[in-house]
């Protein structure tokens, strides 16, 4: 015998949602629809308004913009390129990312997978602080304290490492390539650790428990359970941070020497960014002056954006264990 279905209130079941809900889904939709529209709409004027500004400082450049080392666009004849700044930005990034990036997951494992709940609680909260320090504090520690100390150990490297090209160089000094690096690796750790610990708590309980049940040892549980699933995350993490090294002004700023040139000997006194001529050269600009920064800027733009595609095409083919958290 067939039975109906009925409402709390003694009511033929409809089958359908809660009128509530149905009024709240459709503006819902429409909100989220919106925002990801103005994102897409604010990154188009932000692209569109960096070339309308640097077209008029490119057509007056008397050099190659992509091939020229130096940067004199206030002269006369004003002659800019962005080969140096572009070699110096990514290069310092890249160095920073590679300090920053085994110590970031050290970190993220200790705090969810060894430190005691309390230990982990303190840490994980050192660590979202370290991330909310304003980076004109880490430039001042820098300059103040870092270049200073570093100056020995520069000159021991380069006398018994000078053989590597890294380390080689006529002359080694605290304002070098090496030094902005350091600064940021410690500035794009927090960020890295951060999410990366938050990725790992999310490894699914029964695949650890598995691993344990078959006789693994706790670093065999990290490497076949936990590393695995939260590789896409970690992935993720680090372009974040490579994109805030590459976009970081005042704290290299303050410790690059503002040279133009090409120079893989990472201890020398010699290095710039683009965030930080911009940062420095922007005040004294000329009309020709401020578009080619904007061109720079410009060319920031492109990077960081190339960068972040990279990193979502990396992750979209690492998803094996992306669905695995139930």
């Amino acid at each position: 015998m067939a039975t109906s279905l009925r409402t709390r209130d003694g009511g033929p079941a409809t089958g359908r949602p809660a009128s509530r809900r149905s009024r709240g889904e459709t503006p819902f939709r429409y909100a989220s629809t919106g925002a990801g529209i103005l994102l897409l709409a604010i990154m188009a004027a932000i692209a569109v308004f960096l070339i309308v500004e640097a077209v008029p400082a490119l057509q007056a450049n008397q050099g190659s913009f992509l091939g020229t080392l130096t940067w004199t666009p206030n002269n006369t004849e004003p002659s800019f390129g962005i080969a140096a700044l572009a070699f110096g930005t990514l290069l310092s990034s890249l160095l920073a990312l590679v300090m920053a990036v085994p110590v970031a997951v050290g970190v993220a494992l200790f705090i969810s997978h060894y430190a005691p709940r309390r230990l982990a609680g303190v840490l994980g909260y050192v660590i979202d602080l370290l991330a909310a320090v304003p980076s004109v504090i880490y430039g001042l520690w820098g300059v103040i304290f870092l270049v200073p100390l570093v100056q020995g150990p520069y000159e021991f490297i380069n006398e018994y490492l000078g053989f590597i090209p890294l380390f080689g160089g006529e002359s080694v000094g605290g304002h070098s390539i090496m030094t902005a690096s350091i600064i940021l690796a410690i500035m794009i750790l927090p960020i890295i650790a951060a999410i990366s610990r938050e990725v790992f708590l999310q490894v699914p309980r029964m695949h650890e428990e598995a691993a344990l049940a078959l006789g693994a040892t706790r670093w065999e549980v990290v490497k076949t359970a936990v590393l695995p699933f939260g590789r896409p995350g970690v992935i993720s993490a680090s372009m974040l941070g490579l994109g805030r090294a590459m976009g970081e002004t005042i704290a290299v700023a303050l410790i690059f020497p503002a040279t133009f040139g090409i120079n893989f000997h990472i201890l020398a006194p010699e290095g710039n960014s683009i965030a930080a001529n911009i940062a420095n050269g922007f005040a004294e600009a000329g009309p020709v002056g401020r578009g080619a920064l904007i061109a720079s800027g410009l060319v920031l733009f492109i990077i960081t954006l190339l960068v972040n595609t990279a990193a979502r095409l990396i992750v979209a083919r690492r998803k094996e264990f992306s669905g695995a958290a139930a």
